[in-house]
């Protein structure tokens, strides 16, 4: 099983891809990613999937510094709720500390470590799974994203004293110097940004210590769920829900697995498959129907049910009543709320 990372790393992918010329829609069904994860940040999908997107896009464009080009248009915000706790530290160190603490939210194969020794502090990025050592463009991708987290939380005029890549040197270095603006050691033994330790005293002009407190507790819960795969098949299938297409294949699509590692999961959970998508599909039913001027066969159809006969007995099973009489009784309840009020 691929470690996972949320789709809100691919936001800029389309206006990236378009501007070295290739188009991003056919890409990503080359490498079987899901479109649908253009449109949603917050899906997991599995990181072999996004490397070979990122590979076979340079490939495609004869770019090099493809997974750079990513990261230049990447922003903190991109990391969603971790950003939210990074950057409402005090200092750059504390940012990121945090970073360190919570990345593997974002991406679970991604870590980061911090190594100071007096006045210089290494900051060394591992991306695991797959191949020892990461591909050049999500490697890339990786320690550029880092670059520019750091340069908006310390300010535009930050650099760092050098930028260490594991791979071989470009044919053209001036792009790579240009964003990194730093020497460059390349062929190096780790992907690494090296620091001066003065930057991690830099304040941030945003904190607010006691938000972040909260946040932190905010984003330990998310930690803990992310752990369950009865939940992650959940938010998949939530979201595939609403485009009326959620088959056990395409939710295996998105964690780049088969449906049978999904079935086993779901299995030690205690749980299946079914059972998830009949639990999703009620709530998204009580839902749709709330809307009276919504026609139910297009209510079925959204459902992912054949037919409005089929959706109607599923309905009477689920909730012991008709879809026309649990709107009358929510008309009802309406109405008497408001003789209440």
């Amino acid at each position: 099983m691929s470690d996972l990372i949320r789709s809100a790393t691919l936001t800029h992918y389309p206006e990236v891809a378009q501007s070295v010329g290739i188009d991003p829609r056919a890409m990503m069904r080359r490498v079987r990613l899901p479109l649908e994860t253009l449109e949603r940040p917050d899906l997991r999908i599995a990181t072999t999937s996004l490397r070979r997107l990122l590979e076979a896009s340079a490939a495609a464009s004869g770019v090099e510094e493809f997974g750079l080009l990513m990261a230049e248009r990447g922003a903190l915000a991109n990391l969603g709720p971790v950003a939210l706790v990074a950057r409402e530290q005090a200092t750059v160190g504390d940012a990121l500390k945090a970073l360190s603490r919570f990345i593997h939210i974002h991406h679970e194969g991604m870590r980061l470590a911090i190594d100071r020794r007096e006045d210089v502090v290494t900051l060394r990025v591992g991306l695991r799974g797959g191949p020892l050592r990461a591909p050049r463009q999500s490697a890339d991708m990786a320690l550029g994203s880092l670059h520019r987290i750091i340069r908006s939380l310390a300010g535009a005029e930050w650099r760092p004293l050098e930028a260490h890549l594991t791979h071989p040197p470009p044919r053209n270095r001036k792009f790579y110097r240009s964003f990194f603006g730093c020497p460059l050691i390349f062929n190096a033994e780790i992907d690494a940004l090296v620091i001066s330790a003065r930057d991690l005293d830099r304040p941030i002009p945003s904190a607010h210590p006691l938000i972040a407190s909260y946040l932190e507790k905010r984003v330990e819960a998310i930690d803990v769920r992310s752990q369950q795969w009865d939940a992650r098949v959940s938010e998949v299938v939530r979201s595939l829900l609403t485009d009326g297409d959620c088959t056990v294949e395409r939710v295996a699509g998105h964690f780049g697995c088969t449906r049978r590692t999904i079935h086993r999961h779901l299995a030690d959970c205690g749980t299946s498959f079914s059972q998830i998508l009949d639990a999703e599909r009620a709530d998204l039913a009580l839902h749709l129907i709330e809307d009276r001027s919504r026609p139910l066969a297009a209510v079925a159809q959204q459902l992912g049910f054949s037919a409005q006969s089929a959706m109607a007995r599923w309905f009477k099973g689920r909730f012991g009543r008709s879809v026309t009489e649990w709107r009358g009784d929510a008309r009802e309840q309406a109405l008497a709320a408001i003789r209440r009020w």
